[in-house]
């Protein structure tokens, strides 16, 4: 009788398989990027000498470990903090700010540029109550800046900012960048975080 040879499997498409799925996998896997707060840091100041605030110019949010709000030593919800922010910011207690708008309350804030939020939490503040502060705390800034380029410029802030960054727009650069350097001095985004202990 004779040997029968034993059957081969036909190998020749099976590289083709494998990078098919190498494609499949590729096409669908999502990658996880980063997220957090888009923030860029001060320079690093090499002058020694102690800064002097006034504690009237300084505005403080402290965010205790059952996510409760207590803004300049009183209970505050959370939906009130952006008007008490603005308040703070655009209050010009000592008549030195010709465009801010507030009630010039000799007892709060001097001026924009030095005004300081500062932000405490503590160390088991939940990381959503964080954020969302955060968010309050910066659309003030916004919402000042867009009042103030309105005003300037006819446009809000954040136009201007989008503007800016389109590398399409027409428009003359240098002078949408010092527009929106001025209204950057005018409002400077002066917010200070620590954590308590």
């Amino acid at each position: 009788m004779a040997k029968r040879a034993a059957p081969e499997v036909n190998a020749g498409s099976m590289a083709d398989i494998a990078f098919l799925l190498l494609i499949f996998f590729l096409v669908t896997t999502t990658i996880e990027t980063d997220s957090g707060i888009n923030r860029k840091l001060p320079p690093m100041e090499e002058s020694e000498e102690d800064v002097i605030i006034k504690e009237k110019n300084i505005f403080t949010v402290i965010i205790n470990k059952h996510d409760q709000l207590l803004v300049e030593d009183e209970v505050m919800e959370l939906k009130d903090l952006r008007a008490a922010a603005i308040e703070f910011l655009d209050n010009g207690g000592d008549g030195s700010c010709s465009y801010c708008n507030g009630s010039k309350d000799p007892k709060s804030s001097d001026n924009p540029d030095k005004a300081i939020i500062s932000l405490a939490n503590d160390r088991e503040t939940s990381y959503e109550s964080y954020i969302s502060v955060q968010n309050e705390l910066v659309a003030a800034y916004n919402v000042l800046r867009d009042k103030r380029s309105q005003a300037l410029h006819g446009k809000p802030f954040s136009e201007l900012e989008a503007n800016y960054n389109d590398v399409n727009w027409p428009g003359n650069k240098e002078l949408l960048k010092k527009q929106i350097d001025q209204i950057k001095v005018d409002y400077p985004q002066k917010l200070s975080e620590v954590i308590q202990k």
